[in-house]
């Protein structure tokens, strides 16, 4: 695992991470170093820019307890999510997302050739630390999804 605190300035209170270069995945997503529990003083947030490159899928999951916040800066995306991920929705660039904790969602880029890169924000500083796999055939809630 990546030492996340490497990459952060502190400042008396202020930290800060200039420019933030794609250092770990998680899921078939690809992350930039970010900001968590990890690497500062935070204690209910984290924030990341996300990359889902061409063709790649986040396989189904729940936030178990937290919410999560996206905006995606380039791409398309589609969330196909709730029981059995029947329902979906499409977004792309300079779209807002809100999910819900407990909703389960599995995360397709659109595009063959292009990658969707998204700001995200949760409300959880532990990042991954909770967040369960989902079986899309059963509706059935598995175990905490680990870091690639």
């Amino acid at each position: 695992m990546i030492d996340l605190t490497t990459f952060v300035e502190h400042h008396d209170g202020i930290s800060v991470i200039r420019g933030g270069e794609t250092v770990r995945a998680w899921n078939g997503i690809q992350y930039r170093a970010g900001m968590s529990a990890k690497n500062v003083n935070a204690k209910q947030l984290s924030m990341n820019i996300a990359t889902v490159p061409p063709g790649a899928v986040a396989f189904a999951h729940v936030h178990v307890g937290f919410e999560v916040m996206l905006y995606i800066l380039q791409g398309r995306v589609r969330h196909e999510y709730g029981d059995l991920l029947k329902q979906s929705v499409e977004n792309g660039a300079g779209d807002f997302i809100f999910i819900e904790p407990g909703v389960p969602h599995e995360v397709f880029n659109l595009s063959d050739t292009e990658p969707v890169i998204a700001v995200v924000a949760r409300s959880d500083a532990d990042e991954w630390a909770h967040i369960v796999t989902y079986d899309r055939a059963s509706g059935a809630v598995g175990e905490v999804l680990k870091p690639e």
